[in-house]
């Protein structure tokens, strides 16, 4: 539940962060909390968005602990695949046919749309567009990971991921002003899916050596079978 009240021990385990490090940041104001007379509260929706927007200034390591801490709060199995069973039949495009930052999250949408996964085409894009504009979600070189800002239930099917690779680098937003060319849309039903997809596609993506090889893909089944490749693989390690 977003409105989840969680204290300090409850977050250090969520984080798989040591308790010191936790009071440390909300001493210093760097993750969003209330000091009460017994403590630090924090709201776990807000230590969800919180980690989205450092993610990419976290170091690999953290990534694959935030995803352990976030599994098991939430029950979910971390050693299970989970981007790879959420991109759905006909869920790529290699080549996406576009050139510019919304012609890109329309194409996406179209594609989810495609897939059958999709109830409210128009206010998916407006949705997604509207993250964009807060700030972008280009956040490893050469990747971006559109998203709505909230979950929209009732607007899709079921969670999804679909995936474009461009021809050509696309300018996104990215802080370094690097062009863009992987692109995953990722669209759930509820902001624990939300933040484990993020998580694990963080450890996939965060080595230079994997983000050039997916980049490299001739088309959307060498795609697929990297993903699921790069995916098996962050698991063996993690």
């Amino acid at each position: 539940m977003p409105h989840e009240q969680m204290n300090e021990q409850q977050v250090a385990a969520y984080l798989s962060m040591d308790e010191r490090e936790v009071l440390k940041l909300a001493g210093r104001g760097k993750i969003p909390c209330r000091k009460t007379a017994k403590g630090y509260v924090f709201r776990k929706g807000e230590v969800d968005h919180w980690i989205e927007s450092q993610m990419h200034e976290l170091p690999k390591g953290r990534f694959a602990g935030i995803e352990r801490g976030v599994s098991s709060h939430h029950g979910f199995d971390h050693h299970a695949l989970l981007v790879s069973e959420l991109i759905p039949p006909g869920g790529l495009a290699v080549p996406i046919k576009a050139r510019t930052r919304d012609a890109v999250l329309r194409a996406l949408v179209e594609t989810a749309d495609r897939a059958g996964l999709v109830y409210a085409k128009d206010n998916l894009v407006q949705e997604v567009r509207a993250r964009e504009d807060l700030c972008s979600t280009a956040l490893a070189p050469g990747v971006a990971m559109p998203h709505p800002r909230h979950p929209l239930p009732y607007d899709i099917a079921a969670s999804f991921i679909v995936v474009g690779l461009a021809s050509s680098g696309i300018p996104f937003g990215a802080e370094d002003g690097s062009l863009t060319r992987l692109f995953f849309l990722i669209c759930c039903k509820d902001d624990r899916t939300h933040l484990h997809v993020l998580a694990r596609l963080a450890q996939m993506i965060h080595e230079t050596s994997a983000t050039d090889s997916l980049l490299s893909a001739q088309s959307d089944q060498e795609l697929r079978e990297m993903l699921l490749k790069l995916e098996q693989y962050v698991l063996d390690h993690a």
